[in-house]
């Protein structure tokens, strides 16, 4: 950096950073709010069994999203923030829309991969053959509806009123569905039907609003322009390339267990993993929502502020997180039993002790929670994916030395591999910020 470009502080940033974490939080605090309400009516609607069989096929969706999906929302603040700065809109446009074209590419080469693993792998999951077909139906209206790109538009706008706007239509269809159907005769047939309808709508909505905030941008005209998006952003292919990468092996990480525990050892034993995992990812969901609002003011504020600044801001996000986390740990370690029972009934109480070593791994994201938006702004996204990696690789060893003891021990296989990542990832970053202000010094 060569220095202060327009008076940036960390304080500046801090206080951004926490507006639009606010705004994720309180739309996201409702969602959590209707999310437990139908998880809760799904659990006791289906039963531990057929509520395990949606929970294996919510799962598989959600990996091979996370496997064919490339993080274009990343791309569009990465490289769209200079443009927006200089209302060059149609360079945005091509952004945006490229990541649109993009999207759609991968959500159909991932129901090609979805037909082969639901086809031929159904069975080692334990997946019953009657739901083969609604299976991965549901798997591609997810892909379709899992957009990136018009997040990103709204992102990079600093439009998260919008993106959480958009983003409570979800849980609200959702308990609102989930309500109609224990009311008429809960099957998991009508339960992915509904959630497979909500997912489209939610993508369709969300690149209404991302019209709305940039016409001059997201227009047809800059669709079919992949050529001259590349040419006008260089790296952008292999940053996309990268980050698919990292969240390919995020995506394993998060799902994998899941899986790991249909297979070895059934669909109600998967049932169980599944609601408390789901409550744990509630602190994930905090640490996602914290990086979502960090990413497009870290970006701004290693373009616009001294070196200084830039790791004090990195610093107070980081202490911010760190008590945020420590509290929230305490609190699920003294009410997670009773709150899964509450949810689920009497059957799933035993996942009490599940959730304990997951929302431990919860905490060590939330407390990493600014270090990929720390390395890309610095453009070491490569060491973003090394990192997930040696995670993920850690956590399969875990899991295969420890599945033989049950569920619970694979929620400590998930814990014991996320902090050795977690030790990874702080070494790298230290380095990374490190080396950046010897060279400062330096000059």
């Amino acid at each position: 950096m060569s220095g202060n470009l327009s008076g940036e502080t960390a304080e500046d940033g801090t206080r951004r950073i926490l507006m639009n974490v606010g705004w994720l939080l309180g739309g996201k605090g409702f969602g959590a709010v209707c999310s437990i309400a139908y998880l809760a009516i799904l659990a006791r609607s289906l039963g531990v069994r057929d509520f395990g069989h949606f929970s294996l096929i919510f799962g598989t969706g959600l990996a091979l999203v996370e496997l064919s999906k490339f993080q274009t929302w990343q791309m569009v603040v990465r490289y769209g923030t200079p443009y927006v700065a200089q209302k060059n809109w149609d360079a945005f446009g091509r952004l945006a829309m490229g990541g649109m074209l993009i999207d759609f590419l991968s959500a159909i080469a991932g129901s090609a991969v979805a037909w082969i693993a639901i086809i031929y792998f159904g069975p080692a999951l334990k997946l019953n053959p009657a739901y083969t077909s609604m299976a991965f139906a549901f798997v591609c209206a997810l892909l379709l509806a899992r957009v990136s790109a018009p997040q990103g538009v709204m992102r990079t706008l600093d439009r998260f009123d919008l993106a959480v706007s958009a983003g409570a239509i979800t849980p609200t269809a959702r308990l609102l569905a989930a309500l109609y159907i224990w009311a008429s005769g809960a099957t998991v047939a009508k339960f992915l039907l509904a959630w497979a309808v909500i997912e489209l709508f939610s993508a369709v909505l969300y690149w209404i609003l991302a019209w709305r905030v940039a016409p001059q941008a997201v227009r047809s005209a800059n669709l079919f322009k992949l050529g001259q998006m590349s040419e006008e952003n260089p790296g952008v292919v292999r940053f996309l390339g990268i980050t698919y990468a990292s969240t390919s092996l995020l995506g394993a990480m998060q799902q994998g267990p899941l899986l790991a525990v249909g297979y070895f050892l059934g669909t109600s034993a998967a049932g169980v993993y599944r609601i408390a995992d789901q409550l744990s990812k509630g602190l994930g969901k905090l640490a996602t929502l914290s990086a979502q609002a960090l990413y497009p003011e870290v970006n701004r504020q290693r373009h616009a502020s001294p070196d200084d600044q830039f790791r004090k801001l990195v610093r107070q996000v980081n202490i911010t997180v760190l008590i945020a986390g420590t509290l929230l740990v305490a609190l699920t370690i003294a009410l997670g039993s009773s709150l899964l029972e509450l949810i689920g009934g009497e059957g799933f109480r035993k996942g009490g002790p599940i959730l304990i070593p997951l929302v431990l791994a919860a905490s060590l994201e939330l407390a990493s929670v600014s270090y990929e938006s720390v390395l890309h702004s610095m453009g070491k996204a490569h060491y973003q994916l090394y990192a997930r990696l040696f995670t993920l690789l850690a956590m399969a060893g875990f899991v295969i030395w420890l599945v033989s003891g049950g569920p619970v021990w694979v929620g400590w296989a998930v814990a014991f591999g996320t902090l050795a990542g977690f030790l990874l990832h702080s070494f790298i970053v230290w380095r990374v910020l490190r080396s950046s202000s010897q060279a400062v010094v330096q000059e």
